[in-house]
């Protein structure tokens, strides 16, 4: 391990993140009613590059309850969507940030390290939880999978987005984490177009395996059904484009 730095060391802050991962385990039995389904579908062991729909900002800490390994993340700078109270949380966990709109030298050499270490890492490939219907990838996760070779597993998370109105009513919101078959790992070839068209295959692959475990009406773009791909139009405008985080 000493030819890495210490802040790509994989795993890291094992005792913290237990104890976090064990309080996620405690918050979510009491708020939710929580279904795991495919758990037979984890590897053993990385590298691998876990992906999820990216619908609430409580996304996160359900992959973190879900996943079985230490689990690194590549995530957004800024949490728009969350409340106050939530944003310290990641900071807690340790993630390293993307500047959303930006390319991050930083994250993609952390992402390349954790794999090189057989690591898992997980990110969300949409960029952002402004809408609650599945969209096309970022270019992000693409990239990272046909860089390092690493294999990707598609988590599908429904009914996140009821937790808080349900609870003000009392009551459990049904929440299910659905695990998919690991695919891959890609390899992309020659530059420029030629290699833009490639990650852009992958990263539709991506969401139309995690469309497979979703609710069909939450599928968005990926809905085999034009009234819901209808429907979904305009969800796909990356809000940083314009405006990157800085």
């Amino acid at each position: 391990m000493a030819e890495y730095q210490a802040e790509f060391v994989y795993p890291r802050r094992r005792w913290g993140r237990g104890l976090l991962r064990r309080l996620l385990q405690a918050i979510f039995a009491l708020i939710t009613d929580l279904e795991i389904i495919g758990a037979e579908n984890f590897p053993v062991e990385g590298p691998l590059l876990l992906t999820a729909n990216h619908f609430s900002f409580i996304d996160p800490a359900l992959m973190a309850r879900t996943a079985p390994w230490p689990l690194e993340f590549i995530g957004g700078f800024e949490m728009p969507n969350a409340p106050p109270i939530v944003r310290g949380l990641p900071k807690l966990w340790g993630y390293y940030p993307v500047h959303r709109g930006t390319a991050s030298r930083y994250a993609f050499r952390a992402a390349e390290r954790i794999m090189a270490q057989r690591g898992v890492l997980g990110i969300f490939p949409e960029g952002g939880n402004w809408a609650t219907v599945l969209r096309p990838a970022r270019p992000g996760a693409a990239f990272i999978a046909a860089r390092t070779g690493a294999r990707i597993l598609p988590l599908g998370f429904a009914g996140l987005v009821n937790v808080f109105p349900r609870l003000r009513r009392g009551k459990r919101a049904k929440v299910f984490a659905r695990v998919g078959r690991p695919f891959g790992p890609f390899q992309v070839e020659g530059r420029g177009r030629r290699r833009r068209a490639q990650l852009e295959e992958i990263g539709h692959e991506i969401m139309q395996r995690i469309a497979e475990l979703l609710p069909p009406e939450r599928r968005g773009h990926y809905s085999t059904d034009p009234a819901i791909r209808a429907a979904a139009q305009g969800t796909e405008v990356f809000p940083w484009d314009r405006r990157p985080e800085r």
